[in-house]
């Protein structure tokens, strides 16, 4: 997929991000999701997953949503205890939405260009203090059945920044901005000069 080719395929609005290489565990209830999302199984594709920027997850359409997003691919699925269908999904490469259209089941569709994956560069000394606290919140029960489905590349600036700006506690729009940066290294800074204020605080 190259950052020219264009593409339709179907969006899920949400209010977080997936970062590329990143795991999302989904309940899906609503009837145009569980089409979407059976589709998707039956023909090995994927969706993108779209931040809200105004409105709300279900019921209608959203006001607004970030251009900026990830294609995610169901790696697992199951029915949870409530009756309800639970899917596991990996983010896989970013994309940029250029168009839209309503499906009559309310399905978004939209229209994307595939965005070139972060270049591969190790982080500088200077961000090792984040590198420690990753291996520490990788490490803690509470995310074990979001680990399991990680895999860890240490020596990569861009697969430490995505997964801290996945696992911290940060708001909606900080963890949007660091989705769209291009820069591994430069949101490893933002991700430091955010913990080592957060530690003062």
């Amino acid at each position: 997929m190259t950052a020219t080719a264009t593409q339709e395929l179907p969006l899920f609005p949400l209010k977080t991000v997936l970062f590329p290489g990143g795991i999302l565990p989904l309940r899906i209830f609503e009837p145009r999701y569980l089409d979407m999302v059976s589709a998707c199984l039956r023909t090995d594709s994927g969706f993108g997953v779209v931040t809200i920027h105004e409105g709300n997850e279900a019921g209608g359409q959203p006001t607004s949503i970030h251009p900026v997003g990830t294609l995610a691919r169901i790696v697992d699925f199951d029915q949870l205890d409530d009756g309800l269908l639970g899917i596991t999904c990996l983010g896989v490469q970013r994309l940029r939405v250029i168009g839209h259209r309503i499906q009559p089941d309310q399905l978004l569709l939209g229209q994307v260009l595939w965005l070139p994956d972060d270049p591969t560069l190790p982080p500088l000394p200077s961000h090792e203090p984040l590198v420690r606290v990753l291996r520490d919140l990788l490490e803690r029960e509470e995310l074990a059945s979001y680990a399991r489905f990680v895999t860890p590349c240490w020596e990569d600036a861009a697969w430490i920044g995505n997964r801290l700006g996945e696992i911290l506690p940060l708001p909606l729009q900080i963890r949007q901005s660091l989705l769209e940066m291009t820069e591994p290294r430069q949101r490893l800074d933002i991700l430091l000069a955010i913990f080592q204020e957060q530690r003062t605080a």
